[in-house]
């Protein structure tokens, strides 16, 4: 006989909970939408003018090692690397496909909305060929400005080290 398996589901407390973590998953909706349909020169937006975003390793952030893959502190930067995208870099074209999940609200507050969720990125090259690109998890302080969402920081955690080719489009 097998003994009962019992799992506590943490679920949002109230209705104001759900609203936030609703709110939450629509705002990392769009944005993954954004960055799919190549409407990249949107991605800036998504950010507080002084926003810090970075990509790093898991082994690197674990140690608490100060070397990114990707860093940008602020969206004038952020700009700047969707205009070098568009007029300099040389690529073979592709697109990504995320997927997200796995939304944690990890405190809220203040106007301050601590998160993090797993994420997956499918790219497809021209000839169709599809590979794993890149998977992990992303920490996110998203704060309200105004009537919109915006990231504040967004470090995006990759499981592997291993980048089988230049990091050009955002994850």
């Amino acid at each position: 006989m097998h003994a009962a398996v019992t799992t506590r589901l943490r679920v949002p407390g109230n209705a104001d909970d759900l609203m936030l973590r609703l709110q939450v998953d629509a705002f990392l909706a769009e944005y993954v939408h954004a960055i799919d349909s190549d409407d990249l020169e949107s991605w800036p937006e998504f950010f507080t003018d002084t926003a810090v975003y970075r990509i790093c390793t898991r082994e690197n952030f674990d140690l608490g090692l100060p070397l990114n893959v990707l860093s940008c502190r602020n969206r004038g930067m952020f700009r700047d690397r969707i205009s070098a995208l568009r007029t300099a870099n040389i690529f073979e074209p592709h697109v990504y496909r995320h997927v997200i999940g796995a939304l944690r609200i990890r405190a809220s507050g203040n106007g301050r909305i601590d998160a993090e969720s797993n994420f997956q990125v499918v790219r497809t090259m021209v000839d169709g060929t599809m590979s794993l690109y890149a998977c992990g998890r992303s920490l996110d302080v998203i704060v309200t400005e105004g009537n919109a969402l915006r990231f504040a920081e967004r470090t995006v955690i990759l499981d592997s080290r291993q980048i089988d080719t230049l990091l050009v489009i955002p994850l």
